[in-house]
Parts: structure tokens; C-alpha cells; sequence
């Protein structure tokens, strides 16, 4: 089954709610204004099969109009975030298309990134253990990653005889880590450690494993307490500006920063901060 927006509870001002969502493809909860996507399929390291690859893009797709989700974060059953691509379920079956049915798939599979990249809620990944290939992607494509010193991340399309260039690594790789350390990486395919790829800068943080995602969901819920329109124009920000120029980025700044101006949690901080109070933020 797919993700259709029937299923989310209709709000006026095409908004919509997402906390009775039930997932086919893996686990989804929300609490508070936190969602968490648990990948669980651990017996196999939580691979990615096409349905999953699916639902996962449409409900990210769907949750740049949900009211009821400030923050995200994905994590992964068991001791492991994500294998990667399902060898039997997904490999094997490539194997077999032509060239418009594998085109087909490459471009739904990097629909997925475009839907993260664009919903307004910061997505934070919470990795341990295996985050190998597409598994490997998602965190990629989060806001922010938080690992764990037994992590091993790897982009390792380059051992199956496929290029690096999957899913928008190749653009958003060197973004995190530097050109040079993104470059041997995906040549080599080779496996990162927790401790490596926080000093490279791909984790923002180690955690232990028995507190991860505690944390990872600590983290999302100080940002769904926040100012949560002036987060979503942010993302937005960060994803508009790699492909403008100094000046034209400078100029969206501006028009981004007054519209957050002319927000009512703008002004509640303002009030809070003359009356020596900490501001409490609706999002609006």
C-alpha cells in the first residue's frame, strides 16, 4: 500500500494531520510534535525494498503540510540503521528491467531525497550499526545526524559495479564533509567509523548506543519547541541558496527574514524578552 493523503486528517489552509498515519512499511509514531520513522526489518539490517522506497517518498511528500509534525527522526530497528537496498528484493529485480524500467526506479528513488530535502521539518537521522548504500543516502539527507561509535557508514555502490553518483551524493556529500573526503568515499566505497565521520563532520554528535535515539529525539523535540516557521524557512534557505549567487542569496535572506518578522512568534519573543521571560513559540 501506498501513502495516499486520504489518509491524513484534513485541516483548512491545505494543512493536514499526521498522527493516526499507519504505516505499511515500517514504523511510524508520533509523540508530541516529534514523529519517528523506525525502519524494522532488523533480522535483514533494514533494507529498503521498492514499497518502502515508496512510502517513504510519499509520506515525506505529505509531511510538508502536516500541522501536527515540528521534527522528525529516523532510526533503525535493532543495532542497525539501514543496510541499504534489499539484495533479493530490489537488486535481483534490477537485473531484469530495461533501461526506462531501471530510469524509473533511479528517479523514484531519488524523489525520496527531494521530498526530505523539501518538507519544512528539520530531519534528524539517529545512526548505529550498518548505514550502507541507500541507508547511507537517508542519513545524508537529513538536517542532522547523530552516531554512534560502532556505526560503519558506507556508500558502497562503487562494489557493485555502479558509480557513487546515487540519489544526489555526489551534490550532497561534499556539502557535509569536503570534496576530497566525499571523492574517496564514493570511489572507494569503504566503510566510515562513528568516530571518523563525526571529525569529518557527517555526525554532529556521538552518542551511546542505549541513549541514542533518547537523544536524537531530545534533540527534535528543543526543535519542535522553537520557532518552527522560521526553522521551515531555514531549510528552505539552506537548500535554495546552493545554487544561487552571493547577491541573490543575500536578496532571499532579506525577503525570508522579513516574512519571519511579520510572524506572531517574532513578537512573542520580543514581549518575553522585555518581560525577562523565555518565550514559549506556537509556529505561526
Amino acid at each position: 500500500m501506498r501513502y495516499l493523503p486520504g489518509q491524513a486528517q484534513q485541516l483548512p489552509g491545505n494543512r493536514s494531520a499526521l498522527a493516526s498515519y499507519q504505516a505499511s512499511h515500517f514504523r511510524f509514531e508520533v509523540e508530541g510534535a516529534v514523529a519517528t520513522l523506525t525502519l524494522n526489518r532488523p533480522e535483514r539490517k533494514n533494507p529498503l525494498t521498492f514499497d518502502s522506497y515508496a512510502e517513504l517518498r510519499d509520506l515525506f511528500r505529505a509531511l510538508a503540510y502536516a500541522d501536527d509534525v515540528k521534527a522528525v527522526v529516523i532510526t533503525g530497528a535493532g543495532e542497525n540503521f539501514c543496510s541499504g537496498g534489499d539484495v533479493h528484493d530490489i537488486i535481483g529485480p534490477l537485473t531484469q528491467l530495461d533501461m526506462p524500467g531501471l530510469l524509473a526506479f533511479t528517479r523514484m528513488t531519488g524523489d525520496l531525497v527531494k521530498a526530505m530535502r523539501a518538507c519544512p521539518q528539520p530531519v534528524i537521522s539517529a545512526v548505529d550499526g550498518i548505514c550502507a548504500g541507500a541507508g547511507a543516502i537517508l542519513a545524508l539527507s537529513s538536517d542532522m545526524r547523530l552516531g554512534t561509535a560502532r556505526s560503519k557508514t558506507a556508500f558502497l555502490f562503487t562494489r557493485v559495479g555502479l558509480a557513487g553518483c546515487d540519489m544526489g551524493a555526489c551534490a550532497l556529500l561534499p556539502r557535509v564533509i569536503g570534496q576530497g573526503r566525499a571523492a574517496e568515499l564514493l570511489y572507494t566505497g569503504r566503510s566510515m567509523s562513528g568516530s571518523e565521520a563525526e571529525r569529518w563532520g557527517f555526525f554532529n554528535s556521538i552518542s551511546e548506543p542505549e541513549t541514542l535515539l533518547a537523544d536524537a529525539r531530545a534533540l527534535a523535540a528543543s526543535l519542535a519547541s522553537g520557532p518552527t516557521f522560521a526553522h521551515g524557512m531555514t531549510k528552505k534557505m539552506l537548500q535554495q541558496e546552493w545554487n544561487m549567487g552571493v547577491d541573490e542569496a543575500i536578496e532571499a535572506e532579506a525577503q525570508a527574514q522579513a516574512i519571519c518578522m511579520a510572524t506572531n512568534d517574532f513578537h512573542r519573543a520580543y514581549h518575553a524578552f522585555v518581560a525577562k521571560q523565555r518565550p514559549v513559540f506556537e509556529g505561526d
